[in-house]
């Protein structure tokens, strides 16, 4: 796997409100933090972009929401910032996809010459998927890091459940089968960063 020296590192919501579970239910993937860690970390050090990303919900009561402790950045995640020695961005945004954040995502790309996109953050099949999907609809290399990812449980129209493994399985099979991204691991990422 090769990985350009200016692919962007996208790190989607990794904000404290997705911790509290009697909101959102049971998750999948505990390991996702420390991979995403992980990432950081191998981007920052290689001088590599790095652009976070946070929900800004306009839902009243959303553990999202503006003002609430639970807009803030995971303390691992706020701790990296400003770390590297690559360009960084901060994009906030209402609805799923980082694309329709401010400042303008694919402008930042294109003025930077990025054409390699990787993902990881929170929720799997949620602004990760529809991140990783309008990336590949605009012509990026989308590479999805799958187990640098988590989600939750969700029931749909006819009572229908899914597992979130189910969820990020069906993202994935998605993903890669459709041809929007690849999905890889945190493990291929890293080694492929490292000098």
């Amino acid at each position: 796997m090769e990985i350009t020296q200016n692919a962007a590192l996208v790190v989607v919501d990794v904000q404290k409100g997705f911790d509290e579970s009697e909101f959102w239910g049971p998750r999948n993937n505990p390991a996702a933090d420390q991979n995403i860690a992980s990432l950081i970390a191998a981007w920052q050090s290689t001088d590599r972009p790095v652009v976070f990303v946070r929900h800004d919900s306009n839902q009243p009561g959303s553990p999202l929401r503006q003002g609430y402790e639970g807009n803030e950045f995971k303390d691992y995640l706020e701790e990296r910032r400003g770390k590297g020695g690559g360009p960084e961005l901060l994009v906030t945004k209402s609805v799923n996809s980082a694309f329709y954040g401010t400042p303008n995502l694919d402008d930042w790309f294109k003025e930077a010459g990025i054409t390699q996109v990787v993902l990881a953050g929170i929720q799997t099949n949620m602004c990760v998927e529809t991140t990783a999907r309008m990336g590949g609809n605009l012509g990026y290399d989308v590479l999805v890091a799958l187990d640098a990812t988590h989600t939750f449980d969700l029931t749909g129209p006819n009572s229908w459940h899914l597992t979130a493994d189910e969820l990020a399985r069906a993202s994935a099979v998605s993903l890669h089968g459709g041809g929007f991204a690849k999905v890889v691991t945190t493990g291929e990422l890293v080694t492929a960063v490292r000098p």
